[in-house]
C-alpha cells in the first residue's frame, strides 16, 4: 500500500558473598525491550534470516523525508527489530513514473549509504546471508508498479541500478495490466507479456500484490518461474479487493511462489478487533491451501506502522485512494504497530503449536528461496 501513487538477553546472576563483596556492582534495570519475550521466540528471530517484503524504512512522504538522519531512538529500534531484509517500495505512476522510480532509488540507496551502520544493500541471497551476519538491515530495492519501464530495455537497466523486485500493476490500469481496485480487468497485455519475459530473463522478481485477479492469474501463468505476492491478504477471510483469491493462492503456489500477508487492518479483517492472531489466520489459511513453504511475511509497513505519520501525510495518504480501500479509524492492528512486532507473531505461531522450522520458513525462509531462485 504505502505510496501515494508517486511516489532491537543479555542477563547474568551473581549470587553469595561475592555479590556482597561488590555493593557497586548492582545489576542494572534490564533494558533491551526484546526481554519481555519468551526464550524460544527470540532464538527464532535470533537465529532465523527475517525478511518484511514490503517495509520501507520510515513512512515519510515530505519529499525530504530521506534526508532527515536517523535518531538514536530508530537505530536502537532497528537494531532490535529482529529483521534482516527489508523490501523497500513504494507506489508510483503517472506520466513522472520513470523520473519518481530514479529519484526513489537514488534517494534510497544513498539514505542506506549514508547510515550503513544499519543497512546494506542487496543484490543478491548472498548479501543478505552477510547482512544477517553483520547484524544490519538488508535493504532490498523495489516498486508498487512497473510504469517505469517504458520499453523493455529498462528491466534490465533499472536491474542494474538496484531494482530487485517489481509490481506489474499498482492499484490501477497501466500498459501492463488492471490493477485490484480497477472495475474491469482485461489481465496481462501483450505488452505486459513481454515485460515479464524480460524480467525473468534479467532475474527481477514479479509482484502481483496490487493486481486485478485476472492479470495476477496471468501474470503467474506467463511467469517461467515463480512469483510473488509480496504483501497481501486472503479474500476469502476478508472481502477487500487487496485479497488475493484462493484460485490465485493455489495457482502462485504451483508455480513455487511465496505470498507474503501484510498487517493493515481493513486487508486483514473487516471489524474490530483485528490483532496479530488474525495475521495468523491468513497464514494459516494460505498453509491449508498450499503448503507452508508458500507463505511469508510482507507487513506492508515500517516499524511502527500508519498511525504515527505526520497527521497531514496520513490524511494525504488516505485520501489517494478509492473509497473500496475502505479505510477505519486505524491502518495498523495492535501488537503489530511497533518495531518488534516480528517477536509478536512468532509469539502467536509458538501459541499455535508451531514447530521451530515452519516458522523459520514464514519468517524468511520461504523467501530466501524464492529470491535465491529469482535474481542472477
Amino acid at each position: 500500500m504505502t505510496g501515494v501513487d508517486r511516489r532491537s538477553l543479555l542477563g547474568a546472576a551473581i549470587a553469595g558473598s561475592a555479590a556482597l563483596a561488590a555493593p557497586r556492582a548492582v545489576a542494572k534495570p534490564a533494558t533491551d525491550p526484546r526481554a519481555g519475550y519468551s526464550a524460544r521466540a527470540r532464538r527464532i528471530v535470533e537465529q532465523t534470516l527475517v525478511i518484511d517484503m514490503l517495509a520501507p524504512p520510515r513512512l515519510d512522504l515530505s519529499e525530504t523525508g530521506w534526508t532527515r538522519p536517523l535518531s538514536d531512538k530508530e537505530r536502537a529500534d532497528f537494531r532490535t527489530s529482529g529483521i534482516t531484509g527489508m523490501h523497500n517500495a513504494i507506489g508510483i505512476g503517472g506520466p513522472d513514473a520513470r523520473v519518481d522510480a530514479l529519484t526513489f532509488l537514488a534517494a534510497q540507496q544513498g539514505f542506506a549509504g549514508r547510515n550503513a551502520d544499519i543497512f546494506s544493500l542487496i543484490g543478491s541471497v548472498a548479501d543478505l546471508d552477510r547482512a544477517k551476519a553483520e547484524r544490519k538491515i538488508g535493504m532490498i530495492m523495489g516498486l508498487q508498479n512497473a510504469e517505469q519501464f517504458e520499453t523493455a530495455k529498462d528491466v534490465p537497466l533499472f536491474y542494474g541500478l538496484g531494482l530487485r523486485c517489481a509490481q506489474l500493476t499498482y492499484n490501477s490500469q497501466n500498459r501492463i495490466g488492471s490493477g485490484c481496485t480497477d472495475r474491469v480487468d482485461g489481465g496481462v497485455s501483450d505488452y505486459g507479456a513481454e515485460i515479464v519475459a524480460e524480467m525473468n530473463k534479467t532475474g527481477m522478481l514479479v509482484d502481483v500484490s496490487h493486481s486485478g485477479d485476472r492479470t495476477t492469474l496471468d501474470a503467474i501463468a506467463l511467469s517461467k518461474g515463480p512469483i510473488a505476492i509480496t504483501h497481501a491478504n486472503c479474500r476469502t477471510l476478508s472481502r477487500h479487493p487487496r485479497g488475493k483469491t484462493d484460485e490465485a493462492i493455489v495457482a502462485l503456489a504451483k508455480k513455487g511462489g511465496v505470498m507474503g500477508i501484510s498487517g493493515v487492518r481493513q486487508f486483514v479483517k473487516d471489524r474490530d478487533p483485528t490483532t496479530v492472531a488474525d495475521i495468523v489466520d491468513h497464514i494459516e489459511y494460505v498453509v491449508k491451501l498450499t503448503s507452508v513453504e508458500h507463505v511469508g511475511i510482507g507487513s506492508d509497513a515500517d516499524l511502527n506502522g500508519y498511525d504515527d505519520m505526520a497527521p497531514d501525510q496520513y490524511q494525504a495518504l488516505k485520501a489517494a485512494y478509492k473509497s473500496s480501500y475502505a479505510f477505519r479509524d486505524r491502518i495498523d492492528i495492535e501488537g503489530f504497530d511497533h518495531p518488534r512486532k516480528i517477536y509478536d507473531l512468532t509469539e502467536e505461531l509458538i501459541r499455535r503449536g508451531w514447530s521451530d522450522p515452519n516458522i523459520a520458513l514464514v519468517l524468511g525462509g520461504n523467501f530466501r528461496r524464492l529470491l535465491g531462485a529469482t535474481w542472477k
